[in-house]
């Protein structure tokens, strides 16, 4: 999106949006606005909803429970979903959020968390992952929301990726693999529909890495000679994708 209102505060909602429109914001996002923000009657805002584009509007009416914006002027067209999927190892605390906001700022436009057998969390609040996605939105100039899929098992996912996927090549960060860069075997994917997975803290169990490595669709890739954090190695993988064969070039 063009920083042209680099200095409006971005939210998103759930309303459709136009020009012209009036809406009642949720109890939660006034609160957010009149009592954290501190804004006021004609304080502008951009909003947008990942279907709309990105819209100025202006705070109509306000007060701790209760304020309503309008809509002034579509400031950006609605962007195309993003096309990569990316799975990833739940972690716990902290990181997982930082993960799965850095997975919408480096552009996945699925992202489903999967449970493998060294994964350190096994229950999952949707609720919490989708805020961090909607934040992350919010504070990056993200207009196309990624979609949060189910957590699933490993060996599921393997079982349905061609079903579910149908053309699209798997991407692994692969901590057991030689040393080597990833830019040759990456180029080779250049307009193939894609996906990343990164594995857990301690990595792949070694049948899993079997099985993964077995596949046609999975092209394994090596983040470089030192062992990388699970989190760290997520932007490690995404960066590498997005430069050389995503939409960063």
């Amino acid at each position: 999106m063009p920083r042209t209102h680099a200095g409006l505060h971005r939210l998103y909602v759930e309303s459709d949006l136009g020009q012209d429109l009036t809406l009642d914001m949720s109890r939660e996002h006034a609160n957010y606005l009149a009592t954290v923000l501190r804004k006021g009657v004609d304080d502008e805002l951009v909003v947008f909803n990942g279907r709309d584009g990105a819209w100025r509007a202006r705070i109509a009416q306000a007060s701790k429970r209760a304020v309503s914006i309008q809509t002034l002027e579509q400031i950006a067209p609605q962007t195309p979903a993003n096309d990569l999927w990316y799975g990833f190892a739940p972690l716990k605390s902290a990181r997982l959020d930082y993960v799965v906001q850095k997975a919408t700022e480096m552009g996945a436009g699925v992202i489903q968390p999967v449970i493998t057998r060294f994964t350190q969390v096994s229950r999952l609040r949707a609720d919490k992952l989708t805020a961090n996605i909607i934040e992350a939105t919010e504070q990056c100039e993200v207009l196309s929301v990624p979609e949060l899929w189910p957590e699933i098992g490993l060996e599921r996912l393997l079982e349905g990726w061609t079903a579910q996927h149908e053309e699209r090549v798997l991407v692994v960060a692969d901590e057991a693999a030689v040393s080597a860069s990833p830019i040759e075997s990456l180029n080779r994917l250049r307009g193939r529909p894609l996906g990343v997975l990164v594995g857990p803290e301690g990595g792949f169990a070694d049948e899993e890495r079997t099985r993964l490595l077995a596949q046609p669709y999975v092209v394994p890739i090596s983040l470089g000679p030192r062992i990388l954090r699970a989190d760290t190695a997520a932007v490690a993988a995404l960066s590498l994708v997005q430069a050389t064969i995503g939409d960063w070039r």
